[in-house]
C-alpha cells in the first residue's frame, strides 16, 4: 500500500500544556481511520496538522505530491452570501452536474431537503453542515478528512454516508480519517482505530468494537492501575459480544479472547431486578397516551403531527425513539411530561410519577451559571443511591468524568458536553422514577457515553431516549419506536434497521409528508443498493468466502503454535537458558508477523463480502 501522508515528531502545547508531544504516524492507500479520544485531548488538532490547516510547535507534515486533500472542519467556512446550489457546485450549470451520477447521489443523500436558491446564511446549522460535507464530497480527493461529519445528520444520515464512504473508492484506493463520537459509524467505516491520549496515539486495528477489546487487552498486558475505567471498558466490551446481532460478525479469531476476556462480566443491567425495583417505585401506572392527535401551528396548520396515537409505558421500560427531523420526537417528550395539551385524546399519568426531562439545550442551568459544578449537585442532595450502591455527590461527578480539580469549575465555564453531563447528573439525584433525555449524546465523547450509559445500566426507573445515535440506543434501551413523519408512532421489533427499511420503502412509494421531510433523502437511481459497477463481483467474493475459511483455518493452528511457544518460553525462563529462550522468542515474532498478515488478508476478504 502506498504513502499518502505522514507526521513526523508532530509537538503542540497550548500555554503550559502539551496537546501532542512527539508524535509520529501516517496514512497510506486503503487506510479507513477513525479518531476517538476525551474531549481537549488533541483530535481535531491533530488532524488540522495532517491536513496542513495549522503548523506544529516542531516536527513537520509530509505528503506525496500529487496527494489531493478534503477537509471538513468543524466550524462553518461556507460564503453565507452564496446560494446553495454555488456554495455546492459553483459556476456549473444544472445540466453539467445532473449528468454525473456520483454527484447526483451526493445531492440526493444530503441536500434532497435544502432549496436549492436559498443564501446558505438563511439555512439551519444542520442543512449548513450538510451542504458543506456534499461540497467535499463531490470534489475528487485521495485523502478525505472529516471533523464530526455526524453531527446534525439524523440516522438515516448516517447510514447514507456509512454506505458513501465505504463504496467511494475500491478497497486499497484513497484514505479518510473521521473524527466522530458515533460508535456505530465508527464500527460500520473504519478499518483502524487512532486514540489520542495523554498527548500521544496509540493505533488499533479495526473500528469501535476490536478497539474496546483492543484497548481491554492493552490494559490486562501491562497491568494498568486505572480499575474504573477498565472496568468501564469491560463493560462495554461484554455488551459488544453479548448484545446486538449486528456486532456478531467480528472476525473469528477474536472471539475466543473476547470471550475469555469476559467470562467474569456480568450483563450489563440486571433487567429483571431494575423491573422489579421500578414496579415498587412506579406502581402498574406510570405514563399513557390513550388516541392523542396533535395539530401543527403556523405554516403547517391543518396538518395532525400526531394522529390518534397511543402509547403505554410501563414501570422499568427502556424505550428508543426514532424518527425523521420534525416528526415530533422533542414534542413527544413534552406531551408525556405534561407540558403541552393535545388537540384531542387523553395523557394519563401515575399518581407517583416523577418525571425529569433532559432538553437539547440544556438551558435550565442558566439558573446555576454562578456555581461550581460540585456546589450544583450537592445543593441538590448529598448522597444517593444508583444500582444499589450508595454513592457522593463528589463521587458520582468523578464517575462522569468531572475530576477533583473540575469539579470546582463555574458552569459558565464548561463546554456543551460538560454541560450536558452535569445537568443528566443533576436530574438523577432528584430521584426521579421517569427519565426522558433529548439528543443526551451531543458533544460527548466516546469515554464519556461510556460513562454516561453504565450509570444508566443501574438506574431503576423507566427511561425513554430520543437519538440519532443508533449505538446508544442499541446499548440503554430494550425497545425502540418510529415517528415516520405521518404523524403515526410504530413499534420497530427489528431495532433500527427496521426503521430504516420503512424509511426507504415510503420514500420510494412517495409517501413522505413534505413538513416531516428527513435531513437526508434516499439516495437516487443512480446509487443503487449502496453498490455501483465497481463493486465485487459474484465470483470475488466467492473466492473471499474461501480465502475466510482458509484463513480462519490457518489461523487456529498459528494460535496453537503460539500458546505452545509461550509455554517453552516459560520454561527456558524458569531453567535460566536464555540462549534458547532467545531463539524461541525469534520463531515468535515470525509467528507473529505471520499472523498479522494473515489478519489483513481476513480483513480485506471480509470488506469484499461486506462483513
Amino acid at each position: 500500500m502506498a504513502h499518502l501522508l505522514g507526521g513526523e515528531n508532530l509537538t503542540v502545547s497550548f500555554a503550559t500544556r502539551t496537546i501532542l508531544d512527539g508524535v509520529t504516524l501516517g496514512l497510506e492507500d486503503g487506510d479507513r481511520i477513525g479518531m476517538v479520544g476525551r474531549n481537549g485531548d488533541g483530535k481535531s488538532t491533530l488532524m488540522r496538522l495532517l491536513a496542513l490547516r495549522s503548523t506544529p510547535d516542531s516536527g513537520r507534515v509530509t505528503k506525496r505530491g500529487d496527494v489531493n486533500v478534503g477537509y471538513l472542519d468543524q466550524s462553518d467556512v461556507l460564503d453565507g452570501d452564496l446560494t446553495v446550489g454555488v456554495a455546492i457546485v459553483g459556476d456549473q450549470a444544472d445540466h453539467e452536474w445532473a449528468a454525473n451520477p456520483k454527484i447526483r447521489e451526493i445531492m440526493g443523500g444530503l441536500v434532497a431537503d435544502v432549496d436549492w436558491h436559498a443564501n446558505v446564511h438563511a439555512l439551519s446549522g444542520g442543512q449548513k453542515r450538510r451542504v458543506a460535507l456534499a461540497k467535499l464530497l463531490i470534489e475528487d480527493h485521495d485523502v478525505i478528512m472529516l471533523d464530526e461529519p455526524t453531527n446534525h445528520l439524523d440516522v438515516e444520515g448516517v447510514a447514507w454516508l456509512s454506505r458513501h464512504l465505504k463504496t467511494r473508492w475500491r478497497a486499497n484506493q484513497g484514505a479518510f480519517l473521521v473524527v466522530t463520537h458515533d460508535r456505530w459509524f465508527l464500527d460500520e467505516v473504519c478499518n483502524r482505530t487512532w486514540e489520542v491520549h495523554d498527548a500521544i496515539v496509540d493505533p488499533f486495528d479495526g473500528g469501535y468494537a476490536a478497539y474496546v477489546l483492543a484497548r481491554a487487552e492493552r490494559d490486562r498486558t501491562a497491568s494498568v492501575v486505572e480499575s474504573k475505567r477498565q472496568q468501564l471498558v469491560k463493560k462495554e466490551l461484554a455488551w459488544l459480544r453479548r448484545g446486538a446481532p449486528a456486532r456478531t460478525s467480528k472476525p473469528k479469531f477474536r472471539i475466543e479472547a473476547a470471550n475469555e476476556l469476559i467470562a467474569d462480566v456480568p450483563d450489563p443491567r440486571d433487567s429483571v431486578a431494575l423491573s422489579k425495583m421500578a414496579t415498587a417505585r412506579l406502581g402498574k401506572d406510570v405514563l399513557d397516551l390513550e388516541g392523542v392527535s396533535l395539530d401543527f401551528k403556523g405554516d403547517d396548520a391543518g396538518r395532525k403531527l400526531f394522529d390518534d396515537v397511543t402509547l403505554r409505558l410501563a414501570p422499568g421500560q427502556r424505550l428508543g425513539l426514532v424518527g425523521v427531523n420534525g416528526a415530533g420526537k422533542s414534542t413527544l417528550l413534552r406531551l408525556l411530561n405534561g407540558e403541552i395539551t393535545p388537540s384531542s385524546g387523553k395523557v394519563k399519568r401515575g399518581k407517583t410519577v416523577v418525571t425529569a426531562v433532559l432538553s437539547q439545550d440544556v438551558k435550565e442551568l442558566d439558573d446555576v451559571s454562578d456555581l461550581r459544578v460540585i456546589e450544583v449537585i450537592e445543593r441538590e442532595k448529598r448522597s444517593f443511591s444508583v444500582g444499589g450502591k450508595e454513592f457522593t455527590a463528589g463521587q458520582l461527578v468523578e464517575q462522569l468524568g468531572f475530576t477533583k480539580e473540575k469539579q470546582w469549575t463555574p458552569v459558565t465555564d464548561l463546554s456543551g458536553g460538560e454541560r450536558r453531563r452535569l445537568q443528566l447528573l443533576r436530574l438523577l439525584v432528584g430521584e426521579p422514577n421517569v427519565l426522558m433525555l433529548d439528543e443526551p449524546t451531543n458533544d460527548l465523547d466516546t469515554d464519556t457515553l461510556a460513562a454516561v450509559e453504565d450509570v444508566l445500566d443501574g438506574w431503576p426507573g423507566t427511561l425513554v431516549v430520543v437519538s440519532h445515535d443508533r449505538y446508544l440506543l442499541e446499548r440503554v434501551t430494550d425497545s425502540q419506536m418510529a415517528l415516520l413523519g405521518d404523524g403515526k408512532l410504530r413499534g420497530l421489533p427489528g431495532g433500527v434497521d427496521q426503521y430504516l427499511e420503512l424509511r426507504e420503502a415510503a420514500l420510494a412509494s412517495g409517501a413522505v409528508t413534505g413538513g416531516a421531510s428527513s435531513g437526508s433523502a434516499r439516495p437516487t437511481a443512480a446509487s443503487g443498493s449502496g453498490t455501483d459497477a465497481s463493486g465485487p463481483s459474484e465470483a470475488e467474493k466467492r473466492e473471499a468466502r474461501k480465502d475466510l475459511n482458509r484463513i480462519d483455518r490457518q489461523l487456529g493452528k498459528i494460535a496453537q503454535q503460539e500458546e505452545k511457544l509461550h509455554v517453552q518460553m516459560a520454561a527456558k525462563s524458569q531453567s535460566g537458558d536464555f540462549d534458547a529462550l532467545g531463539e524461541l522468542n525469534t520463531k515468535l515474532q515470525e509467528l507473529l508477523e505471520e499472523k498479522e498478515g494473515l489478519e489483513l488478508e481476513w480483513l480485506e476478504a471480509a470488506e469484499i463480502l461486506g462483513e
